[in-house]
């Protein structure tokens, strides 16, 4: 006789009486059951995949944005200190704490980020004042030392240099060399590399009032020709902040130099541009001569005295503007962003006139008439005998 296979499965935990057939329920090995146990397999593979799948894009998304925040850092969150070697830090403007924490972790200063931040959380006052800049600091640093170290801004390993308005390319050259210890060769040798400098074709190679008066930050790794294209730069960027047209960027910053060397309160810039205009323009006293003793001052190269000798005033040089109608060649000097303002908007006015009566405190005043101006140079011509020396 033949069966069907079948699967005996037992019901309750009950032990059948005797004599009585057990209970049992077959399922043919054909039944329903299997083909169900078959699609939860599947749906669950699939379900599984569609997590995989995306755990795997957020994480392709978000992860490089995150991984900072969840860098695996060790246990032993600091170094024991105080460090030994040298690492250079340089700390953006704008930086926050968490970015100079990652800074530092990142050049082995300390050893996670933590160990930086909870000194910030300490202190977040002092935290605020750090400065931006360069900072030569130890490797393995305690992270309280590390935040006591840019907290001091005598650490920053940056020089820092003022150059003052009005000089000239020589004197900036001497007073970068002073503070940073480049060799003043090194900048005349940069300054002819117009090119790499970012020095504009409107100056013709000249770099000659292109090096804007600031205070500046280099440290010992800045060279000459990168603190020089950091100056032009400044420069372009406060004629174009002026609204100066790029056609006359270089006539622009001649008025503006002469304007610098002839000036020393701001409140006359605007004057002296527009006398300058006016005697270019056709004005007395001689129709296109400027006669300015500052450019006869850097024909000369020399400073210190008011006025300017006979001798001085005859030279056939482009720069006398006693002799040579029209502007000097080039800038005379390195104007600020006051003058070079001036020289783009100078004050409406029709002096042709005017001279600095009292050099000592720069009162300077102004005439459109040869009579008025010839009372003014008896005031000036007066304070030279009061003043044997000075002119």
């Amino acid at each position: 006789m033949s069966h069907d296979f079948t699967e005996t499965i037992f019901g309750d935990e009950e032990t059948p009486d005797r004599g009585q057939p057990t209970r049992r329920r077959e399922v043919h090995s054909r039944g329903r059951r299997p083909r169900r146990r078959g699609r939860r397999l599947v749906a669950l593979l699939l379900a599984l995949g569609l997590i995989g799948g995306a755990a795997y894009g957020a994480w392709t998304v978000l992860g490089p944005g995150v991984s900072g925040l969840f860098d695996d850092e060790p246990t032993d969150v600091d170094f024991a200190g105080p460090g030994e070697g040298e690492a250079r830090v340089v700390i953006q403007q704008g930086d926050t704490g968490e970015t100079i924490a990652t800074t530092l972790r990142n050049a082995g200063v300390t050893k996670t980020r933590t160990a930086y931040l909870d000194a910030v959380a300490a202190d977040p006052t002092t935290a605020a004042g750090i400065q931006p800049g360069t900072y030569v600091m130890l490797k393995g640093m305690r992270g309280v030392d590390a935040f006591t170290f840019l907290a001091d801004p005598e650490n920053r390993s940056a020089k820092r240099v003022t150059i003052r308005e009005g000089l000239w390319k020589k004197e900036v050259f001497a007073a970068l060399s002073k503070a940073t210890g480049v060799k003043e060769a090194d900048y005349e040798k940069a300054a002819k590399n117009a090119s790499a400098i970012g020095l504009p074709k409107a100056a013709k190679g000249n770099v000659e009032g292109w090096l804007f008066p600031a205070s500046y930050e280099f440290d010992d790794r800045t060279t000459a020709q990168d603190q020089l294209e950091q100056m032009v730069a400044l420069t372009v960027k406060a004629l174009e902040d002026t609204g100066v047209a790029e056609e006359d960027w270089e006539e622009t910053l001649t008025i503006a130099s002469i304007v610098e060397g002839e000036v020393s309160g701001d409140a006359d810039r605007g004057k002296v541009a527009r006398v300058v205009l006016n005697r270019l323009e056709g004005g007395p006293p001689s129709y296109g001569l400027l006669q300015m003793d500052s450019t006869v001052h850097y024909l000369a190269q020399q400073r210190g005295k008011a006025g300017t000798s006979d001798s001085q005033r005859a030279s056939d040089s482009p720069y006398n503007t006693y002799k040579v109608q029209g502007l000097p060649p080039g800038p005379i000097g390195n104007p600020g962003q006051a003058s070079i303002e001036a020289a783009a908007n100078p004050t409406p006015g029709d002096w042709v006139f005017f001279v600095t009566v009292d050099p000592s405190t720069g009162e300077t005043k102004f005439a459109t008439t040869s009579a008025e101006h010839d009372r003014n140079v008896r005031e000036f011509q007066q304070w030279c005998s009061d003043n044997p020396g000075q002119c």
